[in-house]
């Protein structure tokens, strides 16, 4: 299960690109597209930076967004989530 303590960094495989101001991945692995809102952009900046804890990413989120702590939390993992699934992210 995963825990806001575990670590992760962004997938050597993946390039990330702002289109039309929208965050856009691409997983050169599958040659998938995917496309991020605000929040998701953000998070993914912050990881791009480096690897980071998911309560990091919780806690620059925070700062940034007007949403209860409760709901970013459970917002992030389930991003988080899908990133792993989609391998976009891997555990640092």
């Amino acid at each position: 299960m995963m825990t806001l303590e575990q670590r992760f960094q962004v997938s050597d495989d993946v390039i990330a690109r702002e289109v039309a101001g929208e965050m856009v991945l691409l997983d050169l692995a599958s040659g998938v597209y995917f496309g991020l809102d605000p929040v998701g952009s953000r998070i993914w900046e912050r990881l791009s930076e480096g690897p980071c804890s998911l309560a990091e990413l919780c806690d620059a989120i925070e700062a940034e967004f007007d949403a209860p702590r409760a709901r970013i939390e459970e917002d992030i993992l389930a991003l988080a989530a899908q990133f792993i699934e989609k391998n976009l992210i891997t555990p640092a």
